[in-house]
C-alpha cells in the first residue's frame, strides 16, 4: 500500500504530545519520513517509538526549543543530515 507522502519529508514541532503527537503518526502513516522535536525530547522519542509501533517510519525526534534560534538551527542541521 503506498501513502499520499510516500518519500516526503515533515518537520514536525511539538510532536511529544497533543496534537503535535497526533499529526506526526498521521504523516508517518501516509508514508512520510517525520522529523520530530520537542522540548520534551523523551516524549518526542516515545512519538517516534508508537510511530515505529504502528508500522510506520523511518524518522527521527530530538530536543527542540522554538523559542532559542539556536535550539533551532542544531534542530534543522540535524534533521538535514
Amino acid at each position: 500500500m503506498t501513502g499520499a507522502l510516500d518519500g516526503k519529508v515533515v518537520l514536525l514541532t511539538g510532536t511529544g504530545r497533543g496534537m503535535g503527537r497526533v499529526a506526526a503518526r498521521r504523516f508517518a502513516a501516509e508514508g512520510a519520513i517525520v522529523a520530530g522535536g520537542d522540548i520534551d525530547a523523551a516524549a518526542a522519542a516515545q512519538t517516534l517509538e508508537l510511530i515505529k509501533a504502528d508500522g510506520s517510519g523511518p524518522g527521527s525526534a530530538g530536543p527542540l526549543d522554538v523559542t532559542d534560534e539556536d535550539s533551532v538551527r542544531a534542530w534543522v542541521a540535524d534533521c538535514a543530515a
